[in-house]
């Protein structure tokens, strides 16, 4: 895949956006043990996404982050399975989320959440949405359509080219987000599969000390990733 106009080259933009991950709690002793092989993603019971927006979060998190290169692509890193669970979270309702109107859908986008649907309920209105604008310009749903439509129809929506409703203008935003969440979270939460995304850009994880390290310029980190959980890559 080529990069979508706009957008810096795949390695510049998975290593700028592994600071806005957000990591907390230590690692466990070096005895904890692998976690085991999950299930293909084929056979993933999903806890929110239906089939058609299952099949949408698969080929859409495929191609903003996809196989081809040098790192893991977001299947590889199980993205689709991250964001199926924070929708059937307490994220995905906005549960400790401030949510009173007025919602104002033309305001600047500095000015916050402007709709008053929650993360799981934009999902399940925009999706929908966007299947049809990919039918009535492209002439099938976007899972359905090539890498190549599929990247112009994900620039089209990134510039406000789709006519979505006003209450599903975080749709790309989330979707973006999301799916750079679910690469370099822990894998706790069902992305990130195997830390493959922090040995690819050379992130250390939970590692409970290593203060020395920051001031040594140049200098490869000679130890791979763990997680909150004790995993070691």
């Amino acid at each position: 895949m080529t990069d979508l106009p706009g957008y810096p080259s795949r390695r510049s933009f998975l290593k700028a956006s592994a600071a806005g991950a957000a990591l907390s709690g230590l690692a466990l002793p070096a005895s904890a043990q692998q976690q085991p092989q999950p299930v293909s993603l084929d056979e993933y019971q999903r806890e929110y996404l239906n089939a058609d927006e299952w099949a949408f979060i698969m080929a859409a998190t495929a191609r903003l982050i996809p196989s081809e290169g040098d790192g893991p692509g977001a299947l590889e890193a199980r993205v689709p399975v991250f964001i199926d669970r924070q929708l059937a979270s307490d994220y995905g309702t906005a549960d400790d989320w401030y949510m009173e109107g007025p919602h104002d859908p033309n305001a600047e986008p500095a000015r916050g959440w402007q709709t008053p649907l929650n993360p799981a309920e934009v999902y399940r209105q925009a999706i929908p949405a966007f299947d049809a604008w990919c039918q009535e310009t492209h002439g099938a749903a976007f899972a359905e359509l090539s890498p190549e439509q599929q990247d112009a129809s994900l620039t089209s929506l990134q510039n406000g080219d789709v006519a979505l409703a006003g209450e599903l203008r975080e749709f790309w935003g989330l979707l973006l987000s999301n799916t750079k969440e679910g690469y370099f979270a822990d894998p706790q939460y069902g992305g990130n599969h195997g830390m493959q995304s922090w040995v690819y850009i050379g992130f250390p994880g939970a590692r409970a000390a290593y203060r020395e390290w920051p001031e040594r310029h140049n200098v490869k980190y000679p130890l791979g990733p763990v997680s909150i959980s004790g995993e070691r890559a």
